[in-house]
């Protein structure tokens, strides 16, 4: 039957209108983090960072917005950089008043799990984007707490896969002095253990690497390195220098003639710029186009809670943190995260499950878990802590 064009112009309208969600619903997003401590960079070809983590959440938020044109959904992302001697639980205590119930956490440990404790947390779901401690997953998890950062003992398991299919299997180990550095070390030793690895030395590193700068600054680094590291013969040196404070000094240093891995060399991570592959590509020129900078580690675990928090607001069409949290550690739940297969939440620990890369400076070396590690639920459970050795008891 012919319909005039107005006629047909209202009915479209009116067709779209109820296609729509019954109400719209707005998500405002908390972004907790500590402004950086500035230090003297190993070389003028890196250039500072203010917006670490910042960079990707914004990212995911625009990805949520663009799918929320048809949900009725809208995002929104309050970043606030907490200055040194602020306390985090005051923050984290204003944004809850003024009606935020979902947060991105990226802060050490101790004050992730202060904030996490607060009775306003309560009706609140936090993601841990930074912090890789293996305490937060398996002895210290909280119900309202998710992670998408991987954790030290992911990290170390994805490089000593790697090496057990290379059969470099004899490891020297040199741990910085930091406490970060011995819990990297610690989850290294796990590793060894579990794949088949055997630390032959350990040492740890002393030497302060602080005169390059000077004329004869390398010669003196050489020559410190090379004796450093005379000992019985090895396959790889692994390095746990998580403040990157000397592992760079190793490399091509060394008195035998042997990789390096770990903190630097070849390493383990959860996303990396060299990464090309499963559309990867798109997704790296995109936040290039964006950031005038490549994505961190640190943005791409900001993206993933952002895009988890939006992948279980379409499915579940809520906002409440209980709802979203449910959606997400059931089996439901997949996330496209440009790696492969999708990403999904471990329901006993909270902790992203996902594939890792293996990279060095400018390639993909490989990405694990290898071929031929088997799990009778996801072989990605082979990377970090699994069901039987977590015990918590939030």
């Amino acid at each position: 039957m012919w319909r005039p064009l107005w006629l047909r112009a209202v009915l479209a309208v009116v067709l779209l209108v109820l296609a729509l969600p019954a109400c719209a619903l707005s998500l405002d997003i908390g972004l907790l983090s500590r402004a950086p401590v500035d230090k003297l960079p190993l070389t003028s070809l890196e250039s500072k960072v203010d917006d670490h983590g910042i960079a990707g959440a914004q990212l995911g938020i625009r990805d949520n917005n663009t799918t929320g044109r048809f949900t009725g959904q809208t995002f929104s992302l309050k970043p606030v950089v907490l200055e040194p001697g602020q306390a985090a639980t005051a923050a984290f205590r204003e944004l809850h008043a003024g009606g935020l119930r979902l947060f991105l956490i990226d802060l050490p440990a101790d004050d992730l799990l202060a904030v996490a404790a607060l009775p306003e947390a309560a009706d609140s779901l936090l993601f841990n984007i930074g912090a890789p401690d293996d305490a937060l997953r398996a002895t210290q998890c909280r119900r309202n707490l998710l992670h998408t950062a991987p954790s030290r003992a992911m990290l170390a398991d994805a490089l000593a896969q790697y090496l057990a299919w290379k059969r470099w299997t004899r490891w020297f180990l040199v741990v910085g002095g930091t406490a970060e550095d011995v819990a990297l070390a610690e989850a290294l030793e796990r590793a060894a253990k579990r794949f088949g690895g055997k630390i032959v030395e350990r040492k740890t590193w002393t030497f302060d690497a602080g005169a390059s700068r000077t004329d004869s600054g390398h010669f003196h680094e050489q020559q410190e390195v090379n004796a450093f590291t005379q000992v019985d013969d090895y396959d790889i040196l692994l390095v746990a220098d998580e403040q990157d404070r000397f592992g760079e000094y190793l490399e091509y240093r060394t008195f035998r003639p042997r990789p390096v891995g770990g903190t630097h060399g070849l390493i383990s991570a959860a996303w990396s710029g060299v990464s090309e592959q499963w559309g990867a590509t798109q997704f790296q020129r995109r936040f290039h186009a964006e950031n005038g900078r490549w994505m961190t580690t640190l943005d791409y675990a900001a993206w993933l809670a952002i895009r988890s928090i939006g992948e279980s607001a379409t499915r579940t069409n809520s906002a409440e943190p209980g709802a979203l949290r449910d959606h997400m550690l059931s089996a439901q739940f997949k996330l496209a995260a440009f790696k492969g297969v999708p990403a999904s939440f471990r329901d006993w620990n909270g902790q992203l499950r996902q594939p890792l890369l293996l990279v060095s400076r400018r390639i993909l070396v490989s990405v694990a878990p290898q071929p031929g590690y088997l799990h009778p639920a996801s072989v990605l459970d082979t990377l970090g802590y699994d069901r039987p050795e977590v015990r918590c008891a939030d």
